[in-house]
């Protein structure tokens, strides 16, 4: 034999080689099988629940609007009581949280007279409780 067809036949396959291969290829074993299976399965265990956080808070200055952007920046659902905060400082606060609530594209709602919520765009809220307040109260300028 020359080292033509030796070389030739080192790096070729016969037709009954390649023949059994292509069988081989077309029917999976049952092994292989079980496996496909068990990647195309989800076990319910596995599965992590996320949970969800509401933070509540009452800020004294305008110095704590920060603290407060970060948890809505976290995917956190925020009440905010502004009762012990100064008129115009509150008016500040609000107007940061709504900024930080936009990029987030989220959503701010007042709650009652001094009470806003603050949620990002994975919390969505239904209902409306603002018919219980007296009308004078929304008035206010807020």
């Amino acid at each position: 034999m020359s080292i033509k067809n030796k070389l030739k036949n080192y790096f070729t396959m016969d037709d009954e080689y390649e023949y059994e291969y292509v069988e081989e290829a077309d029917e999976p074993t049952q092994e292989q099988a079980v496996k496909q299976n068990k990647k195309n399965v989800v076990s319910l265990t596995s599965m992590q629940q996320a949970t969800s956080k509401v933070v509540l808070c009452e800020p004294r200055t305008y110095n704590e609007a920060q603290e407060i952007a970060d948890n809505i920046v976290n995917r956190r659902a925020v009440v905010i009581n502004l009762q012990r905060v100064d008129r115009n400082q509150a008016k500040r606060i609000v107007d940061f949280l709504s900024g930080t609530v936009y990029a987030v594209k989220g959503d701010i709602q007042k709650l009652g007279a001094e009470t806003f919520l603050c949620t990002p765009d994975n919390v969505d809220v239904t209902g409306s409780i603002s018919e219980a307040f007296p009308e004078e109260e929304f008035e206010k300028g807020w």
